[in-house]
């Protein structure tokens, strides 16, 4: 059985039975390939491989041992750097119930952090040091499960679990790039501690639903550098966390802030902040406006020239999905279903539970639908905004809690 995928769904003991551009193109110069190692991989991907056909009757069945992490990816690696996919050690709904916890508990602990700052107190930076323990613990036992949780938000705990979220997303991202243990906890700290100089912004600003006038607008990118400000004055000296707190908001282009930066003098941490930080805003309720469904904040970020690296925002649709957790869909069967995993290689065939019948216009008993297990009749012809339907109940589909709804 062959299938096109993309380089990025490309993994270890693959066979590769064409590659899409000629042979002459790469320096692959054999009529297939069994993929044996990474390396296989960073070249095929240096060569500027795109799509592939592989065999899956051909593929080296490796025994279901937990993968061996690489070292970390230096700083000036490319971002498309091989992926590394890492065994789930629990059920995504088991994990759920855990994350869940975390995300409460998490949410506790930034807004104290961030009203310390507030209040002027130097904060306290070791402290959260725990809970990036935690985060990273439940992204190793199932890490799609607290990045599609974390985007349940009020308006009024925004700020505070914004944070979290990034720090769960930038953590993924560095997995994905292939960077190591200790890699992927500095990158959740970044993410973590990369809004902090928000404290610095009068609420009502922050808050403030409508368009900023100029003058907030030009106070509200004040925060990258009075979050730099804050934690040297916490005496930390994490360059990963002040790097990606000053520069999260610099652009590839050099139109970004707060000092303009090109794309080449702009760190590969600094540049996974950036999509982290606006793939997790868009997608949230905000004070001024409803999120954007997640397909729809990917299609849309995908269309911005020179703002993010691309092979950086590629490995990010990668992690998340083309159909993330939680996004909603419409299958050829006429039924709308909610996504509630990832199927492994398998961006555009998820896990979906339906629960609704565009025919009948009725809502049916969910059914989970494994669109990438062989004999599955449906897929997916388009996604769906919940809030167009009317649908108050699609999250409690996926994630087993109720959306919050009021403050923490």
């Amino acid at each position: 059985m062959t299938r096109r995928i993309h380089v990025d769904e490309l993994q270890v003991g693959m066979f590769v039975k064409r590659i899409e551009g000629g042979w002459l193109n790469h320096p692959f110069w054999r009529g297939s390939l069994l993929v044996r190692e990474l390396d296989d991989i960073r070249r095929l991907r240096a060569a500027g491989v795109e799509f592939l056909e592989i065999d899956a009757t051909r593929a080296l069945h490796a025994p279901a041992t937990p993968e061996v992490t690489p070292s970390p990816a230096p700083a000036d690696t490319p971002a498309g750097a091989p992926a590394v996919v890492r065994r789930t050690t629990v059920p995504v709904e088991q994990e759920m119930q855990r994350a869940h916890a975390l995300r409460a508990e998490a949410g506790r602990q930034m807004k104290q952090l961030f009203q310390d700052a507030r209040l002027g107190r130097v904060v306290d930076v070791a402290a959260t040091r725990p809970l990036v323990d935690e985060i990273f613990a439940s992204m190793e036992r199932h890490p799609a499960a607290l990045i599609s949780l974390m985007r349940l938000k009020t308006a009024d705990d925004y700020s505070y679990l914004h944070s979290v979220s990034v720090a769960a997303l930038m953590m993924a991202l560095a997995r994905r790039l292939g960077m190591d243990d200790a890699a992927c906890r500095d990158a959740a700290l970044g993410g973590l501690l990369h809004d902090l100089g928000k404290a610095a912004i009068p609420l009502d600003v922050l808050n403030k639903p409508g368009k900023l006038e100029p003058e907030e607008f030009t106070l509200v990118k004040t925060h990258p550098v009075r979050g730099h400000e804050l934690l040297r004055e916490a005496g930390v000296e994490h360059a990963v966390a002040l790097d990606v707190c000053l520069h999260h908001h610099e652009k590839i282009d050099g139109s970004g802030y707060p000092k303009g930066l090109p794309g080449a003098e702009i760190t590969l941490l600094a540049k996974m902040g950036a999509v982290c930080d606006v793939y997790d805003a868009v997608t949230s309720n905000r004070p001024y406006k409803l999120g954007w469904a997640p397909v729809d904040a990917l299609r849309r970020m995908l269309t911005w020239a020179g703002h993010f690296e691309p092979q950086v925002m590629r490995a990010f649709v990668s992690v998340v999905g083309i159909y993330p957790i939680g996004a909603m869909v419409r299958l050829a069967s006429g039924r709308l279903a909610v996504v509630v995993e990832q199927a492994p290689g398998e961006l555009t065939k998820p896990v979906v539970k339906a629960f609704f019948s565009t025919r009948s216009n009725l809502h049916i008993p969910p059914e989970t639908l494994r669109l990438a297990q062989p004999g599955c009749k449906d897929h997916i012809v388009g996604h769906e905004d919940p809030h167009t339907w009317g649908f108050e109940h699609v999250d409690e589909l996926w994630s087993g809690v109720p959306r919050p709804k009021g403050p923490l």
